[in-house]
């Protein structure tokens, strides 16, 4: 409760034990094995703090926070502890709380995002589990991009498709770019995007985004004065532990640069509660660890007061645990010599109080007390207390989802984050980079395609012309030979003609020479012919003669005839002979 300008947390015997606002951005801690009441007595300082008028912050793992919109129930359990503290004459009474509720994951609030760059390469690397020189690496490849901004080129890291376009960019030009930033191994680079895949695979695209978070805009009251107290569930985030605690780191150092340094205050600008505080440090590197430090350490001066919900104090480091001033530790278990020894370090941590052996107590505490020991007004640690801590004012429990999808979708703030925005960013600039270089290398195809096929035609046509002149060449070639062959056969057939025509003279001549003896021999023969006729018929007559007188003397009459004949014939025979043989 807010009593008497203070945080009323309970009571020690009759005595109130407060915690003064202006000692609030002294952080605290919360500590308590579970079911010892831890998560009442963070509503109790939550709802403190916002009647005080400090906005707040929960982490809620286990979704029993988000009922503090709704006021408490009454029942025979609080009348009780009503009855105990005597808080009706102090005006306890069951309210309300303005509450807003967020989701990394979008279900059960309104989307809470930040970009890739506003995370930064440390928190990013712890998120993906990088090793030393993947971590380096990605700190060029952000060194990188920030360079090409500063050189207008719209090379903004906003989401996870940005980051991975980045590190594909990277990767093709390794060479190129290890002449400014050292070489980078594109084994690191795939290890990296696995990781960065494998975070998509998780929620983390929806988590890495537009519009981000701005911080202020959780620095406000309601009406009433009191402070918002944000709400993010965390029962799904809380199952990816790295990147459940990068994110809180990521929401205090975001306050640490964005808030301006405001000195000591009379009350906190805000305070956030940390849930399982303890995954914040483990597996943290030396480098995260003194970075977290540096935050708790300086924050402080920002306004912002920090308390650590986690089991035993041994949880935190030594170095973050010198800075709670606040310490609220309810009960330890002490059944192995480890817890033992845990419980008697726990208790060591405060202030001893001569009135009870502090290490005894702490191992008896009921549910509901814890020991206690804040900042007084002059900042000095109070000897610890054994306290009973107050009932809330708000519900107690898990909400309905009727109930949370109301507040949701009345909150102001809804309209500014309820959608997506994916604006032009290094993706976008790397898509259309690369869309030019093909476009380019397919333009410079093109034209090798162009030149090479106009090449091409240029010999085709040099190959067709080639082939007409030889066609050309065969065709007048062929031309002349047949002119050849007909000017000889031309001239074969002139001399073919001339053979006939000197062969039908040669033949004329020898036809009528021919004739001409012909005709002389006809002639002759004529005389021939007539003078033998003339001897024949002389011949014939004689011989005839010559026969008849020859048969006529041997034969008689039939003797004088064949006498005859054959005288005549032998006569004219003989004649005849005579011519031929001339």
């Amino acid at each position: 409760m807010y009593n008497e300008q203070k945080i009323w947390i309970g009571k020690s015997g009759e005595e109130k034990v407060f915690i003064y606002p202006k000692m609030a951005n002294r952080h605290g801690m919360i500590a308590g094995a579970t079911g010892t009441g831890k998560t009442i007595t963070l509503k109790v300082l939550a709802e403190s703090f916002s009647d005080c008028g400090v906005p707040v912050f929960l982490a809620d793992v286990k979704g029993d926070l988000a009922a503090m919109c709704r006021p408490g129930e009454d029942s025979e359990d609080m009348q009780a502890r009503i009855e105990r503290f005597g808080l009706n004459e102090e005006g306890f009474a069951y309210h309300r709380y303005p509450t807003n509720f967020w989701d990394v994951y979008a279900e059960k609030g309104l989307p809470l995002r930040t970009t890739v760059t506003e995370m930064g390469p440390l928190l990013l690397s712890r998120i993906l589990g990088l090793n030393d020189t993947q971590t380096d690496i990605l700190t060029v490849i952000f060194r990188i991009a920030d360079d090409r901004l500063a050189e207008d080129e719209n090379m903004l890291l906003i989401d996870t498709k940005d980051l991975r376009a980045m590190l594909q960019y990277v990767s093709e030009n390794a060479k190129e770019l290890s002449l400014k930033y050292g070489n980078m191994s594109t084994q690191s680079i795939g290890a990296i995007m696995r990781a960065v895949m494998a975070l998509e695979a998780e929620g983390a695209d929806k988590f890495f985004g537009e519009p981000a978070l701005n911080i202020k805009d959780w620095l406000t009251v309601d009406s009433d004065g009191r402070g918002t107290i944000q709400v993010l569930d965390c029962q799904k985030l809380i199952h990816n532990p790295n990147m459940y605690s990068t994110f809180l780191l990521w929401m205090l150092s975001e306050l640490f640069e964005t808030l301006p340094e405001a000195g000591d205050l009379e009350k906190p600008k805000m305070v956030f509660f940390f849930d399982e505080a303890h995954m914040l440090f483990d597996s943290a590197s030396k480098a995260l660890l003194d970075k977290i430090e540096q935050v708790v350490k300086l924050i402080r001066s920002k306004g912002v007061g920090i308390f650590f919900i986690t089991q035993t104090p041994r949880d935190i480091p030594d170095g973050v645990l010198t800075q709670l001033g606040t310490k609220i530790q309810h009960a330890l278990h002490a059944y192995t010599p480890s817890e033992q020894k845990a419980c008697r370090a726990a208790a060591q941590s405060f202030r001893e109080n001569p009135e009870f052996d502090t290490y005894e107590v702490l191992t008896q505490l009921g549910i509901g007390e814890a020991l206690v020991s804040v900042l007084d007004e002059e900042g000095i640690p109070t000897i610890v207390k054994q306290c009973r801590i107050l009932p809330p004012q708000s519900r107690m429990g898990a909400l309905d989802d009727e109930t949370r999808n109301a507040q949701i979708d009345t909150c102001y703030l809804n309209v500014k984050y309820r959608d997506y925005i994916d604006r032009d960013s290094a993706y976008e600039f790397l898509q259309r980079m690369k869309a030019e270089k093909e476009e380019a290398l397919r333009t410079a195809e093109e034209e090798k395609q162009r030149l090479k096929e106009e090449e091409a035609e240029r010999k085709q046509r040099e190959k067709e012309e080639a082939a007409e002149q030889k066609r050309r060449e065969r065709e007048e070639a062929a031309a002349k030979r047949q002119k050849e062959r007909e000017e000889a056969a031309a001239k074969k057939a002139a001399e073919r003609e001339a053979a006939r025509e000197e062969a039908a003279k040669l033949k004329a001549e020898e036809a009528a020479r021919k004739a001409e003896e012909r005709e002389a021999a006809a002639k002759k023969n004529a005389v021939k012919n007539a003078a033998r006729s003339v001897a024949s018929s002389t011949a014939g007559t004689v011989g005839r003669e010559v026969g008849n007188a020859l048969g006529k003397s041997v034969g008689g009459t039939f003797g004088k005839k064949l006498g005859g004949n054959l005288g005549a014939s032998l006569g004219r025979g003989i004649i005849g002979t005579l011519f031929k043989l001339k």
